[in-house]
């Protein structure tokens, strides 16, 4: 379905019944992401799939600035109050695990969890953002420069995702086809307006997160690895997976053992509520 909200339209993926579970995919997919796992969970919750802005099926404004976290995370809000979803579980992975944690630091009453696969708090640092801004920046110009195929071409051999190459040719197939469904000025629009440069940095205040807090990162993926672990350190009582033999991507490259994490971890949050 499409939903008006703060004046752009998103594209929502909903199923099942229950408490609800807010998806948000990351940079260059969408709600289809998730849909191997819908059997699953919408079992037991009202999915909410959404895609982010410049993504997808959902509207891709001109304007860098409209992509912003805050706009975003009201956009989220909006959505949510147009659907009658007062509060809700998120799963977020990379750029979209980064919105997840925003609107639980901006929204927290209305975040009964969040699971957070292969993200981060951003940059530390007012250099590290504004080096980090200038790189988005000139990849932004990249895209829209040379066009989306080529884009993609060097999006699925950058170092991050190196051990996806091990997936079968099938899988590797449908994430591309995900990927070139995008159009330039969405992906630029979101690099500009939403990339790591332009995210605020939640280091400082994670001790502020008083909901469940489940991270998920793939040991071969040391980066993220290392960033979780920090997390894990700073987030009252959170909770770290370390999946093996995984990169970035868990979700598709250990799609059974990441359904058992997200589920064992809601199913544990109802448990310790009703002890």
């Amino acid at each position: 379905m499409r939903v008006q909200v703060n004046g752009v339209h998103y594209h929502v993926e909903t199923s099942g019944e229950g408490p609800a579970l807010l998806l948000l995919h990351g940079f260059t997919g969408s709600a289809a992401t998730w849909r191997p796992f819908l059997p699953s969970w919408s079992r037991h919750f009202r999915v909410i799939a959404v895609d982010c802005l410049g993504h997808g099926q959902s509207d891709a404004p001109l304007d860098a600035a409209r992509y912003s976290t805050d706009h975003a995370v009201r956009d989220l809000a909006g959505l949510l109050d147009q659907l009658g979803v007062e509060q809700t579980h998120l799963l977020g992975y990379s750029m979209g695990g980064r919105l997840a944690l925003s609107f639980a630091m901006m929204q927290p009453e209305r975040a009964c969890s969040l699971i957070l696969e292969s993200s981060s708090p951003g940059l530390s640092t007012e250099e590290e953002r504004a080096e980090r801004a200038r790189s988005d920046e000139a990849l932004a110009a990249s895209i829209e420069r040379e066009g989306i195929e080529k884009f993609v071409d060097y999006w699925e051999n950058i170092p991050l995702f190196h051990t996806m190459r091990r997936l079968p040719e099938g899988v590797r197939a449908a994430i591309r086809q995900q990927r070139l469904a995008n159009t330039e000025q969405g992906l630029a629009g979101s690099l500009r307006g939403m990339g790591t440069g332009a995210q605020p940095s939640w280091w400082e205040r994670l001790a502020e997160l008083t909901m469940p807090v489940q991270l998920i990162v793939g040991e071969l993926d040391e980066k993220f690895t290392a960033i979780g672990r920090r997390m894990r350190e700073l987030i009252p009582g959170c909770r770290l997976v370390e999946v093996q033999d995984a990169g970035h991507a868990v979700h598709v490259e250990r799609a059974d053992f990441f359904d058992t994490i997200v589920m064992e971890f809601l199913t544990s949050i109802d448990q310790e509520r009703m002890a």
